[in-house]
């Protein structure tokens, strides 16, 4: 077993990223270290629990393997425990969010759905998810039409906020374990549109009811000749030559 870094090394980080070498700068460095250390290995569980429960496993096997009870490994792990703070998100998927409210109410749904996040992820051309859709011939016009043959659009416009739906919620929970698999300090519209693919286990309200199994961006990506697997690998290439802060 690769042993974790011990705490000389994690020492020499410090001491490498610390502005000087003057004892609160790098206490405060180190406070920093410390923090980006535990989401880390917050989402590094998250994960393989997420695995476990997707092969059958239940919530004592998953308790058992842990060394906690089934009742803390059930409330730290059964509901997102990852809800990424809204400050590392860039301007543009800030923006994305926002405008997602705005394609759900333009098209008369009371809700704000994965269709609507993926839709607009277009409203900000410049960013990765709108140049990997470039990059694959993928338009606003053709993921438009394919949201609306599913959830056909009402005449009536919501007014008010509008809900998220289970899985949009998920999807944007699930945007910071997508940046530190990455090794990014920031959540940007390519974590946005890689969290869309990571089906999370729950149901969505659409206008057909209830839907199970991949969400309605999902099946809309993978009609038009991007699915997970294309998605991800664009995404990489697009990120190459970036920095790891955000772009």
């Amino acid at each position: 077993m690769t042993p974790p870094p011990n705490l000389q090394e994690l020492i020499d980080v410090v001491r490498g990223d610390s502005p000087t070498d003057q004892p609160l700068d790098e206490l405060g460095t180190a406070s920093t270290t410390a923090a980006q250390l535990g989401e880390v290995t917050d989402a590094l569980l998250g994960h393989y629990v997420d695995r476990a429960r997707r092969a059958g496993h239940s919530w004592t096997e998953i308790s058992t393997v842990l060394g906690v009870s089934k009742q803390a490994a059930h409330k730290r792990f059964a509901v997102p425990a990852f809800a990424p703070s809204f400050e590392r998100f860039t301007d543009r998927a800030r923006n994305v969010l926002d405008a997602a409210t705005s394609v759900a109410r333009a098209v008369g749904h009371p809700f704000v759905g994965t269709e609507h996040v993926l839709l607009a992820l277009f409203t900000e051309p410049k960013g990765i998810a709108a140049k990997v859709f470039d990059r694959h011939g993928i338009t606003e016009d053709a993921v438009r039409s394919a949201m609306l043959r599913r959830t056909p659009a009402r005449e009536e416009i919501p007014s008010g906020a509008l809900p998220y739906t289970p899985r949009a919620s998920a999807v944007i929970e699930r945007t910071l374990q997508e940046a530190l698999e990455l090794g990014h300090n920031y959540v940007g519209t390519e974590h946005l549109l890689l969290a869309l693919y990571a089906d999370p286990a729950v149901a969505t309200a659409s206008d057909s009811g209830f839907r199970s199994g991949g969400s309605l961006a999902v099946e809309v990506l993978t009609e038009l000749g991007l699915d997970r697997d294309a998605g991800r690998a664009s995404v990489i290439q697009q990120l190459s030559g970036y920095p790891r802060e955000a772009p």
